[in-house]
């Protein structure tokens, strides 16, 4: 019954998505961003009213989020995030269909009763090939990043980095790091990794920027300019990394002692509310740096939190879109 009604509903759901032609307005485009921060902050229940929002205005990657807010909330694949990975997926996410092709024995396939047009996760697989492929092949290098997890050729993830897709440079470099390849001499391959990490920070990944830093211990003016670049770009590890070193809760780097900021900084991680653990953190630093302040520049750190906030992007996690 329950597998019936999983077909039905997605059925009914490409029939009410199938014409996508109106752009979502900016109120469901703020929806979308929303939710969009939200999961990225590890809030995926809080993420999921604003995400259906723009996935019901059949924006794709709104489905494709609220697929994976949903299916992490309930830590397997349901009816519903099974619909939403299909409207994304009909619309040609191929990040969708490579979720759909993992789904295995919580969709009809397990029971061997799919109707005759429903695609099973075999089906999703060959459609997502096909999909990236064709794009791989016309120079996209996301599509050849993600064509690699579909088809599991090497080859295609050496491609998307040298053609400048920083996460699969990232991935690469770990990949490396872990003995993959052949190199030789062998202090090549820790050339290459840095190499890529190099690059991938470089593209404004997070992953690839703390990758990085390993090989810049000694040099404190490079690990300051990688810090500032990650809090910047709303890493909220950098940022709790960046207002202790500011605190001097320790020393470290050679960065100067700021008080102010380094309690603005801690203190705006209260907005996560526990997401990634980082409340535990804030509780044990924050005190500490409040310690050596006047009550004035707690104040003054408050607002410049708030500040730092409204001209920045929203803290984040940076969590891998293929998921967990």
């Amino acid at each position: 019954m329950f597998f019936r009604h999983l077909i039905a509903s997605a059925l009914t759901t490409l029939l009410c998505f199938s014409a996508w032609a109106a752009p979502l307005t900016p109120e469901q485009h703020a929806a979308k961003e929303k939710g969009i921060a939200l999961y990225n902050q590890y809030k995926a229940i809080s993420a999921e009213p604003y995400l259906k929002i723009a996935a019901q205005a059949g924006d794709k990657e709104a489905q494709y989020y609220l697929g994976e807010a949903l299916r992490l909330n309930n830590r397997f694949m349901t009816e519903e995030a099974y619909k939403w990975y299909v409207a994304a997926a009909e619309q040609g996410d191929y990040y969708a269909m490579y979720r759909l092709s993992g789904t295995g024995s919580d969709l009809c396939s397990a029971m061997g009763n799919c109707p005759p047009d429903h695609r099973t996760p075999g089906d999703w697989l060959l459609l997502g090939r096909k999909t990236a492929q064709a794009l791989a092949e016309k120079g996209d290098s996301e599509a050849m990043y993600v064509l690699y997890y579909l088809s599991n050729n090497f080859e295609w993830l050496e491609k998307s980095a040298e053609a400048g897709f920083p996460i699969a440079q990232y991935d690469l470099a770990r990949l490396y790091e872990q003995g993959k390849g052949f190199f030789f001499p062998p202090w090549k391959r820790s050339e290459k990794v840095e190499e890529l990490a190099k690059k991938s920070a470089e593209g404004d990944f997070i992953a690839g920027i703390f990758l990085y830093q390993q090989f810049l211990e000694g040099d404190d003016t490079a690990i300051r300019y990688w810090t500032e670049k990650a809090v910047n770009l709303g890493s909220a590890e950098a940022i709790y990394g960046y207002g202790a070193f500011l605190a001097h809760e320790p020393e470290q780097y050679g960065f100067p002692l700021d008080l102010i900021k380094a309690y603005g900084f801690i203190y705006m991680l209260k907005d996560l509310d526990g997401g990634g653990g980082m409340q535990e953190n804030v509780e044990y630093k924050l005190p500490k740096i409040a310690s050596k302040m006047t009550p004035e520049q707690i104040e003054q750190a408050k607002v410049f939190a708030e500040e730092w906030k409204a001209t920045h992007p929203p803290l984040s996690f940076f969590p891998p879109k293929l998921g967990f």
